[in-house]
């Protein structure tokens, strides 16, 4: 895996460009341009996506522009608490990757969302990207542990992980309001040194 000029090892650690040769995968900002293909993407994929989106328990609000949404994801990454990344396949925007909750002090930890177009699902896309972003945040952010929350309903998300041996920490009753009720969700973690060679190394060699 490489990086982009700015971020792989340096005092800034965002923006960055993360790419995976092997596998075609790129890591890269998410952008105010990517508005009409992110905007399609997501019509295309709506009743893939829509059954596991986190809603707001008060009701809907009005919901902000592409732009807005950007600028707040930006915001939030130069202040280096979260990682907002579309992710490519072969120069494709296929989805995205959100680190947030970035957390130094003694938890030194994140957690990581993803959502991918149902066309490329299967294909090892978020796999790959998920151990991207990990390897990215252990070794470039010197982070201890990343975490991800999944619906027990959610077999795709349930089989990303499932993929990459992370551990399952149990249980957590109605923890996130989606699609207008609080929903049980499944905790995945893995810390630094369960993986010393890197979470992208173990995904590789188990071969799936």
């Amino acid at each position: 895996m490489t990086a982009g000029a700015r971020g792989w090892g340096l005092s800034r650690p965002w923006p960055v460009t993360l790419t995976d040769e092997l596998s075609g995968v790129v890591l890269r900002p998410l952008r105010r341009r990517d508005g009409i293909e992110w905007s399609a993407l997501r019509e295309r994929n709506a009743a893939w996506l829509d059954e596991w989106e986190a809603t707001s328990p008060t009701g809907p609000g009005t919901a902000p522009t592409f732009g807005e949404y950007v600028r707040l994801l930006t915001a939030q990454a130069r202040a280096g608490t979260a990682l907002p990344f579309a992710v490519e396949l072969e120069g494709e925007l296929v989805g995205q990757l959100t680190v947030s909750g970035i957390t130094y002090g003694s938890l030194r930890g994140a957690a990581l969302g993803y959502w991918i177009g149902e066309h490329v699902a299967g294909r090892g896309v978020i796999p790959t990207a998920v151990a991207m972003s990990v390897d990215y945040m252990f070794t470039v952010l010197g982070l201890h542990r990343v975490e991800v929350n999944i619906r027990p309903e959610n077999r795709p998300s349930l089989r990303v992980v499932e993929k990459l041996g992370l551990r399952d920490e149990g249980l957590r009753e109605r923890y996130l309001h989606i699609r207008g009720d609080w929903r049980d969700h499944r905790t995945f973690a893995i810390t630094a040194d369960e993986v010393p060679d890197g979470l992208l190394a173990r995904l590789r060699s188990r071969g799936v």
